[in-house]
This record gives C-alpha cells, sequence and structure tokens, in this order.
C-alpha cells in the first residue's frame, strides 16, 4: 500500500478520535454524522479498526510517548502520534507509518511546524517497536468508573477485567435456526450459552449465512436475557427499548407476538432492515418508552438505557467520551421505566430488566428498590437454570450479574446485569 493509498483512512481515523478526545462524542455518533461517507467500504472499515484500536491502547501510547516529549502537544498532533504508535505497536512498517504521519501533521496549517517533532518522536517509537510496547502497564479504565468497580468487585477483578478490554472482542453471533448447522459454515466455536464466537470474522456482510438471513451479530451476554425470559410461541411480547434489535429478532424466532418500541427513528430503521434480511416479524414503534400505554402484555423486555460500561471491550471510547456525571439521571431514568414496564404487564406477567453496565446501582440496586416500590413483586430465580449459566453469576437478591472477565480464555463478554420480575397474579 502506498503512501497515498494509506491515508485516507489514517486522516479519517484521526478526525474520528479528534471527535471523541475534543469534543466527547462516541464513536457511533460521529459516523452516524458521516464522518466516513467518503471512504470506499475498505477504507471505512479500516479507519474504524484503527481509531478504535488506537482508543484501546491509548493509555499505553501515551506512556510510551511521554518518554520521548519533554512537553504535551496539541490535541491534534498528540492523537496523530497516538495512532502512529499504535499502528507501529502493531508491527506495521514504520517507514510507511511516520512518513503518514508528517504527512498528516503537515496538511494541518496550525500543526505543520512541529512536522519534525513528529518524525523525530515516531522514529524513537519505532525502534522501540512491538517488543517495547509489550513492556508496558496495560490501560486503565478512568478514575471515575475504576473507583466504583473496585469498591463494587475488589482491584484483582478490576485488573481482570482491563485485561480483557484491552484484548478486545471477537465477533459473537445469535441464530435463526439450527447452531451447530449454521457453525459447520461460519466455523466458529458454540459457546456455553449457544451463541457462536467468531475469533476472525473479517468482513461480517462476507460471511456465509448473513445475506440469507440465517443469524445476526450479538454479544453473547446480550443473548442472555431473551433467553432467560424464554419466550414461548404465540406469547405476547414487548421489547420496550428495542434498537438495533437483536433481542427483538430472538423473540421473534422464538415464535412470539412481538412489539418493538424505540424513540430513535433512525435506529428504528435499522431493527426493520435487521428484521426483514433475517425474514422474521415485529410490530415496530417509533416512540418514547414512557409514552407506549398498550398494555396487557405476557412479558416485557426493559434493556434500559445505561451507562452502557459493561461493553468497553467493544466500545474502548466510552472512558474518553463520558465522565460519569451522567449516572444520576440514568438511574432515575432507570427505576421510572421499571415502573412503567410493570403497568404494560398483565397480572402474573413478567418483566426482564437487564442493563449492559458493571454498577450495581444500575442492576441489583435497582431490583432492590423496585422490590420495595411493588407488593408482591417477586424474582423469578428458576428462570436462571438454563445450560451455560455458571451458579457464581448469580446475585443475592436473585439476578444475574455478567462481566467481562467470565470466558476470558475465550475472549470474555459485555457486563451485563438480569433479572427476572414477576408481577402478582
Amino acid at each position: 500500500m502506498s503512501q497515498q493509498q494509506g491515508l485516507g483512512p489514517r486522516r479519517a481515523a484521526l478526525y474520528l478520535l479528534d471527535q471523541v478526545t475534543g469534543e466527547g462524542k462516541l464513536l457511533p455518533e460521529v459516523i452516524g454524522e458521516g464522518a466516513l461517507q467518503h471512504l470506499s467500504p475498505e477504507d471505512r472499515a479500516r479507519a474504524q479498526r484503527l481509531a478504535t484500536e488506537t482508543l484501546r491502547g491509548l493509555a499505553r501510547a501515551d506512556r510510551m510517548l511521554a518518554r520521548f516529549l519533554q512537553k504535551t502537544p496539541p490535541l491534534a498532533v498528540r492523537n496523530v502520534l497516538r495512532l502512529c504508535t499504535v499502528e507501529l505497536a502493531g508491527g506495521e512498517a514504520a517507514y510507511g507509518v511516520v512518513n503518514a504521519g508528517v504527512e498528516m501533521v503537515a496538511r494541518n496549517k496550525r500543526t505543520s511546524s512541529m512536522k519534525g517533532l513528529v518524525n523525530a518522536v515516531l522514529r524513537k517509537v519505532a525502534a522501540e517497536g512491538p517488543e517495547g510496547w509489550a513492556k508496558l502497564a496495560l490501560p486503565r479504565m478512568p478514575g471515575w468508573l475504576r473507583s466504583p468497580l473496585k469498591d463494587a468487585y475488589g482491584p484483582e477483578v478490576v485488573a481482570a477485567i482491563e485485561a480483557v478490554q484491552f484484548a478486545g472482542a471477537p465477533l459473537d453471533i445469535s441464530v435463526k435456526g439450527d447452531v451447530a448447522a449454521a457453525n459447520s459454515a461460519l466455523k466458529g466455536e458454540i459457546l456455553p450459552t449457544g451463541s457462536i464466537r467468531l475469533h476472525d470474522g473479517g468482513q461480517v456482510s462476507a460471511l456465509p449465512g448473513f445475506e440469507t438471513g440465517d443469524w445476526w451479530v450479538q454479544d453473547a451476554a446480550a443473548a442472555i436475557p431473551v433467553q432467560i425470559m424464554a419466550p414461548q410461541k404465540g406469547e405476547r411480547i414487548l421489547d420496550l427499548c428495542a434498537a438495533p434489535g437483536g433481542k427483538t429478532m430472538q423473540l421473534a424466532a422464538a415464535g412470539a407476538v412481538v412489539t418493538a418500541v424505540d424513540s430513535s427513528e433512525g435506529r428504528m430503521i435499522r431493527v426493520g432492515e435487521n428484521l426483514k434480511r433475517t425474514g422474521l416479524s415485529a410490530t415496530t414503534v417509533t416512540a418514547d418508552a414512557f409514552a407506549f400505554n398498550d398494555g396487557g402484555f405476557d412479558a416485557v423486555l426493559l434493556d434500559a438505557p445505561c451507562s452502557a460500561t459493561g461493553t468497553i471491550r467493544r466500545h474502548p471510547d466510552l472512558p474518553y467520551a463520558k465522565d460519569g456525571s451522567e449516572f444520576g439521571a440514568l438511574i432515575d431514568q432507570q427505576a421510572r421505566m421499571i415502573d412503567h414496564a410493570l403497568g404494560l404487564l398483565k397480572a402474573g406477567g413478567r418483566l426482564v430488566f437487564c442493563t449492559c453496565s458493571l454498577l450495581p446501582d444500575e442492576g441489583e440496586v435497582q431490583v432492590e428498590d423496585a422490590l420495595q416500590r411493588h407488593a408482591g413483586l417477586v424474582v423469578d430465580t428458576q428462570a436462571l437454570d438454563r445450560t451455560g449459566l455458571e451458579a457464581s453469576w448469580r446475585t443475592e437478591e436473585g439476578g444475574l450479574r455478567l462481566r467481562p472477565d467470565y470466558w476470558a480464555d475465550k475472549g470474555g463478554m459485555d457486563g451485563f446485569y438480569i433479572a427476572v420480575l414477576r408481577k402478582p397474579a
């Protein structure tokens, strides 16, 4: 690949980095605004991969760069150095990476004067190579998140979570039909809970079974809430915060009569596209969850908006785009959503409450508080008696706590909290 050929995705990756670290935006938000639209599909994928890998190794890159910098350069220059350092650490040819870094700085009038610095620093980084990179300590989560997680789980567990987050995430797949048959084509690993895991998935749309709608991408942990709900054919089930639709498709595949609700028009379009591709059916409603008042459901799935702190292994932008200030509002919203969802259930119906969060305030504590607010409400612990779910994952109040360090030897899983609440008959 020529320098010029590689410059487009690198510049796009740099823009993504600048938006996350400078503007506090999340990668999906920036990409959704069209940041990568000018690139070919191949270059879009490369730009996104470069940005993600750089964010995942950002703290380690900063430690390496600190050896060669007398003072911290402006953010635009620092991100060029970070991007190129991560590339060099991954074994990319030094000549191309260093020249690309210099070129990116030179093209910006505000930073062009620092091209000599960038050249000198990156040459020193290249001399360190992957060997020097490997000797550095693993990146840590920021203090605003690390501190409450240490309180909840202890320092050893937090360190184990950080190790899995740094390693990144494989590709997990939920299958519409026969798992073994799908895996014979995909040649992945069937996980204890029935998901298929690919450690080198490549381009998703090119994998066997994608075009025919045999499966969809879904982290193994994210598939467990529906497994625990155990939807039955003909049951009327509400997916209250449905987008992007993985759980909606699970419910529909089980034969349930599904209503999928989400407030985001764009995300609901994606749900519709996913349903069409897989040949599954659900009624889709674009509306605020609190404005949806159709009741009498056999079951409600509430994957509530949350801090998403359990998904950092897939979304390393989160620690840099957030600072924890939104936690209080989210926790209040979750409690109100639980109350609203219970009101949409028929007598004796079940609510599966879940969040992709590692924070007990967004999981265990929410359920404890809900039991206090609603007389007769109980936690259905028998729902957790499913293949692949270990007894040690259960919590005192009767829910299920999933952590990224579980299945670490297999690539981990997203952090989730799940509980099944039964409304009195």
